[in-house]
């Protein structure tokens, strides 16, 4: 929905389980749901999660055309493509699997390519387009000589990717970004590395290309869990002319470990759960922080009395404050916003709590109700 003639907020349709575009396509009646609680009579953006299955289906013509109407029936545009998981993403497995196939692969080229194919038939005129896209790879897969190898074959399909996207605007006039998105354990997952990657391909006759086309999906929580300030982070990421494609508004868990050790533990324990990777990060009383690839590796430690607080990748609804004795880091979502007002740095924010099957029981709401609820959260934060 729009916030301004110029900025837009909605939530991604990833929290809605869907590999097929026939299950994605009915998900999407959720969101007419969220429409008429919010914006009855108002144009609803959408951030449209698709699979490499759905997207190869939607790419058909008579779907995409047809996709096109329903949109125009319901009043719904879409803006922003979430790129990231290429596979399954509910009710199984997913853990480390969501980053492949990574960067270095053929399939990931292809996959976003085709994603940027559809965007750009959906994208309504005068707005600009993104889609987000993985941290390249997955760090423990690339150890010893392994990132030698890999990088300089990633750092090429990106450039191929961003040569493509130059290629279609001046097809089309479409302004078209690949947001890619740091994330805990990935190959990029913080802003020293992605400006370091960033100014690797931003050189030569490629610097206007990537400036236009290449930018940075913001996921909060992902930043938060690194202990990173939001407007540090973005404050450099823009004085370094990098585009922000969108802020990814999402909460991370965090507790105190300072007193009720013991409490903290039994609180954490439900999150730690067998489908999606919560990597942690404790930070020790002299500022030094220790990194855990997932949830339970992180509490096998947490009797240390040199740790002074957790913090975890696991979304948590963005409205709530606190749970018990843990606590959300929405407080750096409310940074990222009083920055956002005073810049204006991205014309898209995009709520992405992805959670909600895996949350425990006692913080599971009716979806659309909690949907509607954390839009609403942000449309006060923006107004206040």
């Amino acid at each position: 929905m729009k916030i301004s003639p110029h900025h837009h907020l909605t939530y991604c349709t990833n929290i809605h389980p869907g590999e097929s575009w026939e299950a994605v396509r009915d998900s999407l009646e959720y969101v007419l749901v969220v429409k008429q609680q919010l914006c009855p009579d108002e144009p609803f953006g959408i951030g449209l999660r698709l699979s490499a299955t759905a997207a190869a289906q939607l790419a058909e013509p008579k779907r995409l055309k047809s996709f096109k109407m329903w949109l125009d029936v319901h009043d719904c545009y879409v803006f922003t493509m979430n790129g990231f998981p290429y596979g399954g993403f509910h009710k199984e497995r997913v853990k480390d699997k969501v980053y492949a196939p990574d960067w270095s692969t053929r399939e990931r080229v292809t996959y976003t390519k085709q994603l940027f194919d559809i965007l750009v038939e959906l994208l309504p005129e005068g707005l600009d387009g993104g889609v987000s896209t993985s941290p390249l790879s997955y760090k423990p897969w690339l150890g010893g000589g392994a990132q030698v190898e890999a990088v300089p074959k990633m750092r090429e399909h990106i450039v191929e990717t961003i040569h493509y996207l130059a290629d279609l605007r001046r097809r089309t006039g479409k302004d078209l970004h690949l947001d890619l998105e740091p994330e805990p354990d990935g190959l990029i997952e913080n802003t020293q590395e992605f400006l370091d990657f960033y100014r690797s391909i931003a050189v030569g006759e490629m610097e206007a290309d990537v400036r236009r086309h290449f930018a940075i999906c913001y996921d909060v929580c992902h930043f938060a869990v690194a202990y990173e300030s939001s407007e540090q982070s973005l404050s450099a990421l823009l004085e370094e002319g990098v585009r922000i494609g969108r802020l990814q508004i999402s909460a991370a868990l965090k507790a105190n470990l300072t007193a009720n050790r013991g409490e903290v533990r039994h609180n954490l324990e439900p999150y730690d759960e067998p489908v999606y990777l919560h990597q942690a990060a404790l930070r020790r009383s002299d500022g030094s922080i220790d990194r855990f690839p997932d949830l339970a590796p992180a509490l096998e430690v947490l009797d240390d009395p040199a740790y002074e607080e957790l913090r975890t990748h696991f979304h948590v609804p963005i409205y709530a404050d606190s749970y018990g004795l843990l606590h959300s880091t929405n407080d750096a979502i409310r940074e990222a916003l009083r920055y956002w007002k005073a810049s204006l740095y991205t014309p898209h924010l995009e709520v992405e709590t992805y959670t909600w099957d895996v949350l425990p029981d006692h913080q599971r709401l009716n979806l659309t109700d909690s949907i509607v609820r954390e839009l609403e959260w942000v449309r006060r934060e923006i107004a206040d």
